[in-house]
This record gives structure tokens, C-alpha cells and sequence, in this order.
């Protein structure tokens, strides 16, 4: 471990401080839709790998010291938006959740400084990753906590590729239901001799569940089920940013399950390869074709597949509960029951009350006024589609494959070919 004194000369030296840049500095190179900064794809192009976009959020700078690469994370309370017009005071890193992606690779060494700015002790734990047992971050377990104030430092070298993840092994059931993780991820050595070829477009997004309470603004870290809010990257659809591949592209998607669910994760329109998981990219014996997989809870999992199929194409959670947003529970089930008058005599006494239909959900959910900060169940602002309203929330992202990109800018909504899509044939008006 770096001894004290280390640490005093690096801040000292300003050392800390360059490594900690300030948000506006550290995002301003930043592509708002892939989450790609200069310095990710400066480093990618010299040691020839594809960098890691991070959607909704950013990698993590760094500086070299000595031939170390050195990174600060800085756990504190973040005020942090998961759709327009819902908001809470979350715990992350650098003023987010997740915290930065750290990316680094194989045989690179690295330091990691970690600042608490929480009112209570935290450690991390480098999740998947081999390393000295000093350096695991199990608090009372590997290292006393790193208390409020404090900023200790992680250093080892990486002796393996792959995906990984970072969280805190210090009150996780509070600092992680608050949104305290963050991806790390290790790139090989060698590209040219990895078990496949080199991706194009390489995405991380991290699944996560959050118990924010209809009109509350801080999460609740007791719930243990009965979450409202699914989310990739700590954003739920429609503030989710879409993924973005052009015709030809091979496309990796890293996926990090650190919620309480198992998510059964589909692709709309493309066959992927389930390739990697914590232990790297798998042998190719070992790939295995899927348009729906499970990633289970602690996992990682790497799909990759070739775009070639021009769309608008989902990518969500099959659980279908997992698509929608601020979810009630035990409410009573109205479908098929005829509530004539019964909702003029409800709202004498509850002005505000709105029954839930006897066919369904759908002419509700964009339209319910609920509590303050609180989303609708799906459908709400910013869910228009060219055809209407897209009834989704929570975990869902769309996949927009297009012949011809413009760098890495949202192409809008796909225009189908005439003759290439659906119809209506009879009924209506």
C-alpha cells in the first residue's frame, strides 16, 4: 500500500488534485450520447483497443505518476436525476451514479485514491479482480474503514483482461442501495491475441434497482423486493441513452447486475453471442448464440453481435415489471370489473383519485398525476415515438443501427423502407 508519506507528497505535489478534475473539466470532451471523452480514445488508439462508452455517463481521467497510472474516486451525496421530472439525493462517486468507468490494461499498474466525503466510513472492493488481499477493500475484513475525511490508496497490477466492477464492501446494503458502483474494466494486453475479434463499438451498462418512494427524494435502502424504479446506467427509459451502431459493426454490450434481481436481458432484431463474463472474453468453443439471456445477481456478461439489421431495435429487461416506472404494489386488481360511477364517487371525497381501468394500464400511464417526483408508469414526457406514445420505463434502451453515421450523434428515428412495415388491414374507424 502507499505509504503516508507517499500520500502527502503526491497532494502535495498537486499530484491529487490532477487526478480529481473537476466534473466540468473531466466532461468537457465529453459525447453526451456514448459517454466517450478524448483521453478514453487517445488511450485506446495507442494501445489498440476499442475504448468503453459508458451510456449516460463517462470514463474515469487519469494521470501518470512514475510510470502508475492513478485515478481518484471521490465517494459523496450526489443530487442525481433518473428521468426529467424525478430526482433524489443518491450516494456515488465523482458526482455520479454509477461512479466513473475506470479503464486500464492488462499488465498496467494502477492506483486508485479514494476520498470519503460520506457522513459514514466506506471502503471498495474491486469486484472480479485478482489482486493482493490487502488491497480487496473488505472493510474489517482486509483494511479498517476509510472514514469521513479520510483518502486512502489502492495499488496493484493487472494480471487479467475482462469485465469488472467496483462497489463498496462497507454497509452495502445502504451504500449500494444509494448507488455507490461503478464499472472497471481491464483490456488486454495484446489485443491481436484475444479470443475474438477486436469489437467496434464497446457499451457498459450497469442494471440496477432503487425503492424511491412516491414523493420522497432519498431511496430507501431497507426494501428488499418491491422496488420502484429499474434502471441501466442509473437512468430509467426515456432518459436512457440509445446504443448506436452502424451496418457491419461488431458491438459489444458489458453488462453488471449489482441490483437484488436476476434480469433476463433481450435484443430486438439481432442473434448475440453471449462472449465473456468476469473471468474475460471466453474461449470461441465457448460462445453461444442467445436473443435472451440471464444475468444474475454479482454478475458480468458480455453479449456481442454483429449489426446487421437497420432499426430502431429494444433492448430491455424481460421482466416486464422491470420496464416501468414508479411501480405500485398491492394494489387492487380492477381488470374486467365494470366501475361505472364508482370513480365520480371516490373523487368526491379524493379530488385527485384516477381507478385503474378494467382493460388495462395503457390509457393511464402517461396521464396520472401522482406525488411529487414521481414518474409515470411508462409512457410519460420524452417517451413519444414516431407512432405514438412507447409504453416502456425502467430497464429500456433502443438500439439504433443505421447504414450511415454521423460520428457518434443520435440519428433520430429510423425511417422504414416502403413496404417494410407493419399495417392495418381491417377495423377501426
Amino acid at each position: 500500500m502507499i505509504s503516508r508519506r507517499k500520500l502527502i507528497q503526491l497532494i502535495g505535489a498537486g499530484s491529487l488534485a490532477g487526478a480529481a478534475l473537476p466534473a466540468a473539466a473531466a466532461d468537457a470532451d465529453l459525447d453526451p450520447v456514448s459517454g466517450l471523452a478524448a483521453q478514453a480514445l487517445a488511450e485506446g488508439g495507442r494501445r489498440g483497443y476499442t475504448p468503453v462508452a459508458t451510456p449516460n455517463g463517462r470514463s474515469l481521467p487519469f494521470t501518470l505518476q512514475d510510470g502508475v497510472k492513478q485515478f481518484h474516486l471521490v465517494a459523496e451525496e450526489i443530487e442525481h436525476e433518473f428521468a426529467p421530472g424525478c430526482r433524489a439525493k443518491c450516494w456515488g462517486y465523482n458526482g455520479s451514479t454509477p461512479g466513473p468507468t475506470i479503464e486500464a490494461a492488462e499488465g498496467e499498474r494502477v492506483r486508485i485514491l479514494v476520498s470519503n466525503k460520506l457522513p459514514e466510513p466506506t471502503s471498495i472492493h474491486w469486484h472480479g479482480v485478482l489482486l493482493p488481499n490487502g488491497m480487496d477493500g473488505v472493510a474489517g475484513l482486509t483494511q479498517s474503514a476509510i472514514l469521513p475525511g479520510e483518502t486512502w490508496a489502492y495499488e496493484f497490477t493487472l494480471r487479467q483482461a475482462g469485465s469488472h466492477m467496483y462497489h463498496p464492501h462497507a454497509d452495502e446494503m445502504v451504500q449500494m442501495a444509494m448507488g455507490m458502483m461503478g464499472f472497471f474494466i481491464i483490456h488486454p494486453k495484446d489485443p491481436s491475441g484475444d479470443a475474438g475479434p477486436r469489437v467496434d463499438r464497446d457499451y457498459a451498462i450497469m442494471l440496477h434497482n432503487w425503492a424511491l418512494h412516491p414523493g420522497t427524494y432519498r431511496p430507501d435502502p431497507s426494501i428488499m423486493q418491491d422496488f420502484d424504479l429499474w434502471t441501466f446506467n442509473s437512468k430509467v427509459y426515456p432518459a436512457t441513452a440509445p446504443l448506436l451502431a452502424q451496418t457491419g459493426e461488431r458491438v459489444r454490450i458489458r453488462l453488471g447486475n449489482l441490483s437484488m434481481w436476476n434480469h433476463p436481458m433481450h435484443l430486438h432484431g439481432h442473434r448475440f453471442w453471449v462472449t465473456g463474463s468476469d473471468g474475460d472474453r471466453w474461449p470461441r468453443s465457448s460462445w453461444r448464440p442467445e436473443v435472451t439471456h440471464i444475468v444474475g445477481v454479482g454478475q458480468m456478461r458480455d453479449f456481442e453481435f454483429i449489426a446487421d439489421n437497420p432499426g430502431d431495435w429494444a433492448f430491455h429487461c424481460h421482466m416486464s415489471h422491470h420496464t416501468m416506472n414508479a411501480m405500485g404494489h398491492g394494489i387492487a386488481n380492477a381488470l374486467g370489473v365494470d366501475q361505472s360511477g364508482v370513480e365520480d364517487k371516490i373523487r368526491a371525497m379524493l379530488p385527485d383519485y384516477m381507478a385503474m381501468q378494467p382493460g388495462g394500464m395503457a390509457d393511464m400511464s402517461g396521464m396520472m398525476d401522482g406525488p411529487a417526483n414521481t414518474l409515470p408508469m411508462a409512457g410519460g414526457p420524452g417517451a413519444q415515438g414516431p407512432y405514438g406514445s412507447i409504453g416502456m420505463g425502467g430497464m429500456f434502451t433502443v438500439l439504433k443501427v443505421r447504414e450511415a453515421l454521423q460520428g457518434r450523434h443520435d440519428p433520430g428515428w429510423y425511417r422504414h423502407p416502403k413496404g417494410s412495415r407493419a399495417y392495418k388491414v381491417s377495423g377501426g374507424s
